[in-house]
């Protein structure tokens, strides 16, 4: 069944269960595995590495392109077999113990991990746990639904465990544009000017000598959870519909816009489902993550062609994608995520980027990752990567949180992720705020007027009434400026 799959003889002789590949491991490797926002990961070995630890202790090191699906993060968390991971995730149980300091956790900018481990700014990987579709006859490998660090990973690390995932059809060999710049200091440009730009091999070459081990496997991704449009998420694609809508009156853009990037999550995925209801055409997408909604844009004849280093969708899109295949071949193309979300590349395209926040300040400031300045909720991935190098940079968030007892519009953020230099435009379900060509007494009261919720505007009015009064460029009170984070944990309400 799987002798199709691995076209090269002696790797056949090199197929081992999943609990043998857990034995290859020792105590304190650095670890790599593919997997990119659920997809593309280890579906077997490091499931099984989180079993042997719990009878045979050991802490590795462990990277990845993002976040992995089924609980896997959890499971190694819970067995202890975690002394550092990065740079993203999205697990509770390994959230809740970088939050306890029990594992050391670098929330990293996305397009940078490949680029510092060429760099040798990272210990040197042991062992790569890559999934792939199929190994050729040369050893080179067929990647599956992410392209992610995977490529990178296979060639730095010092042996590779291959898992070949037989449920992904072997007519996905063509979506992958596998690309390097080469090394410093003389590393090459990127010579991507549209989003269908080709520049790459669609396999990862790879010495076969390394492949100490191989894995068969028959499992899809784990499915991306997609909640349906609500009020406020339809309300804030709407905003931004409009916005472009007039933008595009205006003349700053055509009816086919700029490429498009969006993060992951609801508020995103009904963020992009609202260009199907606008009159635009001809869009693209340059981007991470494909999602819902990016095959609903390319179903509809809305968008022609979509860019990114995985495929992360819900259970009933994975099966129409990937039973049709052949049919998004020649629109979908997924790269390396040092090429997806590559400054040089994301500047010259003149990308539109769509994040979301955690909360804003008044003078548009952002924070992404930390929930009142401490605990980490996920991880910045890749939304500084495009908003520092975007076009035009959005971040939307609602601008309430937990029933009303958190207002997303604070004095200060509690934690920077995303300084008020890079950020153009913050949309809530109350309205947009066009930062854009405004200096920091304007953009306070222009996202106060359009973006605070009613139940807060008043409160953070008067904040900003008497910071004007003791004057400054960007006008604070210093000593109240946590005073909404501080009131919530007090009191379990920033309300005063």
């Amino acid at each position: 069944m799987y002798e199709n799959r691995i076209k090269r003889a002696e790797l056949i002789d090199r197929i081992i269960t999943p609990e043998q590949a857990a034995s290859l491991f020792k105590d304190k490797m650095v670890v790599a595995s593919s997997g990119f926002t659920k997809s593309g990961d280890s579906k077997a070995v490091l499931p099984a590495l989180a079993e042997r630890a719990k009878k045979d202790p050991l802490k590795i090191t462990l990277m990845t392109g993002a976040s992995l699906g089924y609980g896997t993060d959890g499971a190694l968390a819970s067995s202890n077999a975690l002394s550092l991971r990065l740079p993203f995730q999205v697990d509770p149980v390994l959230r809740k113990a970088i939050n306890n300091g029990e594992i050391m956790f670098i929330d990293q900018h996305l397009g940078e991990t490949a680029n510092l481990l060429r760099a040798n700014n990272f210990p040197k990987i042991d062992i790569a746990v890559i999934e792939v579709a199929m190994i050729e006859a040369d050893g080179s490998l067929v990647l599956t639904t992410s392209v992610g660090n995977s490529g990178a990973f296979a060639l730095l690390a010092n042996k590779i465990i291959i898992e070949v995932n037989l449920c992904i059809p072997e007519n996905i060999i063509g979506l992958h544009d596998l690309f390097s710049t080469g090394e410093y200091p003389n590393r090459s440009e990127i010579p991507i000017v549209a989003a269908h730009t080709r520049v790459g091999s669609t396999h990862v070459h790879v010495d076969p000598n390394k492949i100490i081990g191989v894995v068969i496997t028959n499992k899809q991704d784990s499915p991306a959870e997609i909640s349906a449009p609500d009020e406020a998420t339809v309300a804030m694609a709407q905003h931004l519909v409009d916005f472009f809508d007039q933008e595009v009156k205006k003349g700053n853009l055509t009816k086919s816009l700029l490429p498009l990037q969006a993060g992951i999550g609801k508020v995103a995925n009904a963020v992009l489902d609202g260009f199907r209801s606008g009159d635009f055409e001809h869009l693209t997408m340059y981007s991470e993550v494909l999602q819902d909604s990016t095959f609903d844009l390319l179903d509809s004849g809305k968008m022609d062609f979509a860019s990114g280093s995985s495929i992360t969708v819900s259970e009933a899109y994975y099966d129409r994608i990937f039973n049709n295949i052949d049919k998004y071949k020649d629109k979908v193309i997924l790269r390396p995520q040092s090429v997806s979300n590559a400054a040089e590349v994301i500047r010259r395209l003149g990308v539109i980027t769509m994040n979301t926040a955690l909360e804003c300040d008044i003078y548009g400031n952002v924070n992404s990752t930390h929930i009142s300045g401490i605990n980490m909720m996920n991880g910045i991935g890749g939304s500084g990567d495009f908003s520092r190098n975007a076009y035009l940079s959005v971040f939307v968030t609602q601008s309430l949180a937990k029933g009303g007892k958190i207002s997303s519009i604070v004095p200060m953020v509690s934690h920077v992720d995303h300084t008020e230099h890079d950020v153009d435009v913050i949309v809530t379900e109350q309205g947009l705020a066009d930062l854009r060509g405004l200096a920091p007494r304007q953009r306070a009261q222009t996202i106060i007027d359009h973006c605070v919720h009613p139940d807060y505007r008043k409160q953070l009015q008067d904040y900003f009434d008497r910071a004007l009064e003791r004057g400054g460029q960007t006008p604070h009170i210093l000593e109240e400026a946590f005073s909404w984070h501080t009131r919530l944990r007090e009191t379990g309400t920033m309300k005063a």
